[in-house]
């Protein structure tokens, strides 16, 4: 028969945030009010990063307006998510208004993209399958804007566009709309446009243009790249050799986004069908997936690499696509690791 602390350990351990929260707040657990309001504190940032609701991982009041229970929290209000895990949290956040700082991952991707790495790998291992493949989803969607990171010196920051030589200049057609050279779709090119301005529109403007637009704005990046066959200053504007390993990494995003594994999204209730896909079928795309993007060559074999990941190959690829190496994150182990300390023996009361 397990004991009261062993269950708990074992849900902490399993990233179960949201029924570990519910024991806690439905029955007693031995904690103190203290300990056990920081526990659904800890639950709830958890459950935000699994989520990918990472526009609250700068607040330590992880248990406002979330989406586990909190009832706990209320006989110990000042209670907060240590501040160690809130700052590194808060390096994984796209800042909700144009001013705002710091910039986070509009400066970098890499630790949203590390942030991904291991919530893709929690999903698998809680055999979360439908999340995991929305998570491999999004990762494709930034992935073009990884590539071009090197080059930009941010994350497709639209502050920095908005005043880039290559982007605004006499030479550039970005964001033109009447431009019929240029190869991006009209929403493309209405998101490029977008991309010049937003910086200077309200909260709600810049909230709507992330939200709807700044993917957009990642697969334009991506047709500059690989398919324009016009370019434009957003490319020539930089050195040659620039423009060649910039164009690789490209391709090899784009070869991520039209993977088999991505395309599982479809076929998944987050997409436009009511299956879901069995861990058998998860691997079984990604296998196919590795084999199809390995084709290309140049730094897309870097993907039948075999580092330990459950999508073997996967953080091989993204670290040869945004130039430096990218491995999981281990904060979703470390907050399920600070909740596991309140479990002690000593600290539950009789």
């Amino acid at each position: 028969m397990k004991t009261v602390r062993e269950v708990l350990v074992a849900l902490a351990r399993r990233y179960a945030f949201r029924e570990l929260a519910y024991i806690v707040g439905a029955f007693d657990t031995r904690l103190s009010n203290r300990d056990a309001a920081l526990v659904q504190q800890l639950c709830a940032y958890g459950q935000r990063m699994l989520d990918l609701d990472t526009e609250d991982l700068e607040n330590a009041d992880a248990a406002s307006g979330a989406a586990t229970d909190t009832s706990r929290v209320d006989l110990a209000p000042d209670v907060r998510v240590p501040s160690y895990l809130v700052e590194r949290g808060r390096r994984s956040r796209t800042r909700q208004s144009p001013r705002e700082t710091p910039r986070a991952a509009l400066a970098t991707t890499h630790p949203a993209m590390r942030l991904l790495l291991e919530v893709i790998a929690a999903h698998w291992h809680r055999l979360d399958t439908n999340a995991l493949v929305g998570a491999v989803h999004l990762t494709s969607e930034v992935v073009p804007i990884l590539a071009w990171q090197p080059y930009l010196g941010h994350g497709a920051d639209p502050a920095e566009l908005q005043v880039d030589p290559a982007f605004i200049g006499p030479q550039s057609r970005w964001g033109n709309m009447d431009d019929r050279v240029c190869p991006h779709t009209r929403p493309q090119k209405s998101a490029a446009s977008r991309a010049l301005r937003v910086y200077d529109e309200p909260a709600s403007g810049w909230r709507a243009y992330l939200q709807r637009q700044h993917s957009l704005v990642s697969h334009a990046l991506e047709v500059c790249a690989t398919t324009c066959k016009s370019p434009c200053a957003v490319m020539t504007l930089r050195p040659p050799d620039d423009q060649e390993r910039l164009t690789e990494a490209c391709l090899a995003a784009k070869a991520l986004g039209g993977s088999a594994i991505v395309r599982l999204r479809h076929s998944a209730p987050v997409g436009h069908g009511f299956g879901g896909p069995s861990p058998a079928e998860v691997d079984e795309a990604w296998q196919r997936s590795r084999v199809g993007i390995a084709k290309r060559g140049g730094i897309c074999a870097a993907v039948l690499n075999e580092d330990s990941y459950p999508l073997p190959g996967l953080p091989s690829l993204l670290s040869a696509i945004g130039g430096v190496s990218l491995t999981p994150d281990t904060l979703i182990a470390d907050t399920a690791a600070e909740i596991i300390t309140l479990f002690d023996p000593k600290r539950m009361v009789e």
